[in-house]
């Protein structure tokens, strides 16, 4: 292949090409000798500037470039689920078998096997008319996840030739259409899009279902909706990766989509080894039968950190429009920031607050704005929810992008240091955080659970927010100032933290908590207080009612009462009352 395109200047993974017009801007390109990827992000009358996703040591002026004509884009089909790619969707494990445990430049693999044979099972018949979108095959991808093949959302027409159903590979064709021009088109396992293109839909739905976490702190004091977005911010230590793998894990979720954005390579390895270990609660199927990673570690080239998350994020898209709910945990979006502020300094750009790019809340954006419910062209509903993990520095939480993310998701769940140096996880500060999806989620926890829930969460909230202003009265002039009403809001609000808040991930009842064991928590936490009160009323002594253990019994229920046993509950309250009734009685 001949070209006339070659290299003018280097500088890092920025690439210049003098005196071309042949590309066209967000074109993939090949790079060099080895042909390393690379994307058009500049053109002008004198210069074409190619952002190059591998390592450019040995390129050198003079060497060419190639054009593919099409944009960055990547390979959508089975075999994605239970696979490790890179950024740039190269299978790792693929790569490893060619050149070892390091990625070698210009690594070329495709990242599907194209050999791999799939049980396909044909849906339509001759003389269909088949829409973008809709499903005309499917396959078993994994135990636990069907592949449905989806026609081009640009593409309609009518069914002239139908394979019987068998084992076909990716590229083979097993469905022919025929357009409105009378143009015969091929249907096979699998397509390719655009990664910075998000895929359409029929119909944006609103975010009234939450996502269940099973992480008390989450579903009841800051809920996240299906289709919503949330942040995750926090500095070193606090537990962001943590708490993204306890969602990973546990949120009701179909598919999990990880993209490991500039993290630390023995941090994608835990990642690796737990999810190969454990077991899905849904299916007893191990995890990686529903999971997708995206390892990019720091360690590799930092411009393919940058389209990382856009390939994570066009994978979750395509099973969205299967019908599927899929979260995917981006750690951490201060990489890729970081990422967008090299390549700026290199394509020497005006830089903006702490040398980032002008424009890094417009990609913020555009990578939130990416997430939603929705009905999908296939008929069905699937969505697509954004947990993006923040790293500012020093936890700082003023810093650009901890408040630009801050404009574009509705939940803020703010880690807090010491709350993690106290082994208080998860470290999610209670009076930092937030979340605006109450109005939309009302509803579901009205029908669902009750007008109950809601009075107890507002009731808990109302009371750590008491106990925070009375903390700065005690800071001052200590707690025996206190009248016994507001030493009972801060022996309250501490079970409440400890008992509630405060969540073991290591303990088999308390790793994943359903809402009904949330509620009846919260029930027996306020069961005590609204009587401790009564009785404080009745001119007898905090003292003598913290004697009784009871706060400690509520600390521990979490641990004693099983999630399969919530008929416990009624014996921990009639126990309360059984207790606070002999002080009365005393008192009489």
């Amino acid at each position: 292949m001949e070209t006339n395109d070659v290299i003018y200047g280097i500088n890092g993974p920025v690439v210049t090409v003098r005196n071309t017009r042949s590309f066209s801007m967000m074109e993939m390109v090949y790079v060099g000798k080895s042909r390393l990827v690379g994307e058009i992000i500049g053109i002008n009358d004198q210069f074409t500037t190619v952002q190059v996703y591998e390592e450019t040591t040995g390129l050198k002026p003079g060497d060419p470039v190639y054009g593919t004509g099409a944009p960055m884009n990547v390979l959508l089909g089975p075999g994605i689920i239970d696979n490790i790619f890179d950024g740039i969707e190269r299978p790792l494990k693929a790569i490893e078998e060619q050149s070892g445990s390091f990625i070698s430049r210009g690594a070329s693999v495709s990242p599907l096997d194209l050999n791999r044979y799939w049980n396909v099972r044909i849906k339509v018949k001759p003389g269909d008319k088949l829409e973008g979108g809709m499903i005309y095959a499917t396959c078993p991808e994994t135990a636990i996840i069907e592949h449905r093949f989806m026609v081009p959302p640009s593409l309609s027409g009518t069914v002239t030739k139908v394979q019987p159903s068998g084992k076909y590979k990716l590229k083979d064709t097993i469905v022919t259409i025929e357009d409105s021009r009378g143009r015969e088109h091929g249907l096979t396992l699998c397509q390719e899009w655009p990664i910075r293109q998000a895929r359409p839909c029929a119909e944006r739905l609103p975010a009234n279902i939450p996502l269940i976490t099973g992480q008390r702190v989450m579903d009841t004091m800051f809920p996240i909706a299906k289709g919503g977005t949330a942040a995750i911010p926090g500095g070193f230590g606090t537990g962001k990766t943590m708490n993204q793998h306890q969602l990973a894990k546990w949120c009701d979720a179909d598919i999990i989509v990880y993209v490991g954005c500039g993290e630390r390579g023995n941090e994608m390895s835990q990642v690796l080894d737990e999810f190969s270990e454990l077991i899905d609660p849904k299916s007893g199927r191990p995890m990686t039968d529903r999971t997708v990673l995206i390892a990019n570690t720091s360690n590799m080239p930092v411009a393919a950190r940058e389209a990382s998350i856009y390939t994570g994020l066009t994978l979750a898209e395509y099973y969205r429009d299967m019908g599927y709910h899929v979260a995917i945990m981006a750690d951490s979006t201060s990489r890729w920031a970081e990422a967008l502020r090299e390549i700026s300094g290199r394509l020497e750009e005006m830089p903006a607050e702490e040398g980032f790019p002008a424009y890094l809340p417009s990609r913020l954006s555009e990578f939130y704005e990416r997430a939603g419910r929705v009905d999908t062209l296939s008929g069905s509903e699937g969505s697509v929810t954004i947990i993006g993990a923040v790293s500012p520095q020093g936890s700082d939480f003023s810093e650009p992008v901890t408040q630009n993310t801050k404009r574009f998701t509705r939940c803020f769940w703010a880690l807090d240091k010491s709350l993690a140096y106290a082994r208080h996880y998860p470290a999610i500060n209670w009076m930092d955080s937030y979340s605006e999806y109450f109005t939309d989620l009302d509803p579901w926890f009205r029908e669902n659970l009750g007008e109950d829930f809601i009075k107890y969460r507002n009731k808990i909230t109302a009371l750590l927010h008491e106990e925070s202003s009375l903390m700065e009265i005690v800071k001052l002039i200590g707690s025996d100032v206190l009248p016994d009403e507001q030493k009972l809001v801060i022996e309250t609000a501490k079970a409440i933290r400890v008992g509630f808040l405060q969540q073991n991930a290591f303990h088999p009842d308390d790793t994943f908590v359903p809402l009904e064991k949330q509620k009846l928590m919260m029930k027996a936490i306020l069961h005590l207080y609204n009587k401790a009160k009564h009785i404080i009323a009745a001119a007898i002594p905090i003292s003598s009612i913290t004697s009784l253990g009871l706060f400690e019994k509520l600390a521990k229920m979490k641990y004693d009462i099983p999630n399969d046993k919530l008929e416990l509950f009624d014996d921990l309250i009639a126990e309360i009352d059984k207790s606070l009734a002999t002080l009365s009685v005393d008192q009489a």
